[in-house]
């Protein structure tokens, strides 16, 4: 009505007689438009600090619990002199 966009998740499904024949529809709807506000936020800020780990002045790094590096910002990079997708090949613990 007002021009907002919404948006719906849908499900439709059809409507049988006696003899199994399609005589209609029953569908349902469901507004998930403030779902889809809050994902896109989070994703910006997923991206905000995604920007600000790769740009940091500092090396930042990180491993799983199996010791393989997980993380790897441009100024480990520029220190260590490995790539990101180097480092991702390696292990920082024996």
């Amino acid at each position: 009505k007002d021009g907002e966009i919404r948006y719906l998740l849908v499900n439709a499904n059809p409507r049988r007689d006696l003899k199994n024949q399609i005589v209609g529809v029953v569908a349902f709807a469901q507004d998930i438009t403030e779902s889809c506000k809050h994902d896109r936020a989070v994703a910006s800020m997923a991206n905000e600090l995604r920007k600000l780990i790769d740009t940091a002045n500092a090396p930042i790094f990180g491993i799983d619990k199996d010791g393989d590096v997980n993380e790897w910002n441009d100024k480990t990079a520029e220190i260590t002199g490995y790539t990101k997708e180097e480092a991702f090949d390696c292990s920082l613990v024996e």
